[in-house]
């Protein structure tokens, strides 16, 4: 009698239908997960820099990077060039990805500032006045706030990102997505770039010679792009 229980419960298990693992978007390390990385920290930063201004200062000042919507380049590739460089150091100790993370952050936005100055005549940030600054493009302080940033994006806040990204953007429609948020990234940051460099030929007295430069004058002026970047200068 137990002989035949047990070999009916034997049958019950092998008539089971198996349940398939779901599957997940992006898993590993692609460009597919790269590009969501850039894409969150473009959105993320804005919203984080926007409580810290708030939180410090008491003023709602938009932070964001680019015409159209609440993001900021600047955020989207830290994040980018933290995950790639620092990817391989997740099993290192805290020091090594701290010192990694400071040397990488301060060469980045050292490298950002040059290029928005060079390409666009303006500047957002200048550290003259701190100590142990470079140019004004970048400083200490801001390099052990990059390493702090570093261990803690190795450690904790990628490997959550990671798991977000492949168990909330959906499995099917996860390639076509991603391939319609780059396709809308690329054309809002040549859109941004053109309003910014025609805001500086504006500044410098230059008149619109072209459908493109009048386009720009008519939907980008000084009124609205001093909205969108209220902390960008012109270099005198």
């Amino acid at each position: 009698m137990a002989g035949d229980v047990a070999a009916t419960d034997n049958v019950k298990l092998k008539a089971a239908p198996k349940v398939k693992a779901k599957k997940r978007f992006a898993k590993g390390m692609n460009f597919y997960k790269l590009f969501w990385v850039f894409f969150i920290g473009c959105f993320l930063g804005v919203v984080i820099e926007t409580v810290f201004v708030f939180v410090t200062t008491g003023k709602l000042m938009n932070r964001t990077g680019l015409v159209y919507g609440p993001f900021n380049l600047v955020y989207g590739f830290g994040a980018l060039i933290m995950t790639i460089c620092l990817h391989r150091l997740k099993g290192k100790s805290d020091r090594y990805i701290f010192l990694a993370g400071g040397a990488i952050g301060g060469a980045y936005e050292y490298a950002c500032s040059w290029l928005q100055e060079t390409f666009t005549g303006t500047v957002s940030w200048d550290y003259s006045e701190m100590k142990f600054n470079l140019g004004g493009r970048v400083n200490l302080l801001y390099c052990i706030f990059w390493g702090v940033l570093a261990v803690f994006w190795v450690k904790e806040i990628y490997p959550r990102l990671s798991d977000w990204i492949e168990t909330h953007v959906p499995y099917k429609a996860g390639v076509p997505l991603t391939w319609v948020l780059v396709a809308f990234m690329l054309f809002n940051m040549a859109m941004s770039g053109l309003a910014v460099y025609r805001m500086s030929m504006r500044y410098e007295g230059a008149p619109a010679t072209n459908a493109v430069e009048v386009f720009l004058d008519d939907h980008f002026d000084d009124a609205r792009m001093h909205r969108i970047y209220p902390s960008m200068q012109h270099k005198k």
